[in-house]
């Protein structure tokens, strides 16, 4: 019998995927095959966060946050901007006013 995993008390570990014009977030929560994304484009120095996805296998864990501060935390570093063209991170800036300066 394969033993069962508390997700809930799993490690997420996020890993960004740049593919030029296009990249991802994912996701990965300790114990399970299944990934959260979070994916985006860029224009110079602008990152259009355009769509957040966790399955809910690995739901109501805090993922989909974690996927938004790695892109807030890349976006500070870079000194990126970001249209918050997602629902959710758009929800998340409104949660964070201290995200307002990069807002693009």
């Amino acid at each position: 019998m394969a033993e069962k995993v508390d997700v809930m008390a799993a490690e997420v570990t996020i890993t960004q995927f740049d593919q030029g014009a296009r990249g991802e977030y994912h996701a990965k929560v300790e114990g399970s095959d299944v990934i959260g994304r979070l994916t985006y484009s860029q224009k110079g120095d602008i990152l259009t966060a355009d769509h957040t996805l966790v399955p809910p296998e690995i739901g109501g864990r805090g993922v989909a946050a974690k996927l938004v501060e790695a892109l807030i935390a890349d976006a500070r570093k870079m000194g990126y901007k970001i249209v918050p063209q997602c629902s959710y991170v758009e929800a998340a800036f409104r949660r964070n006013p201290d995200w307002a300066d990069l807002r693009a």
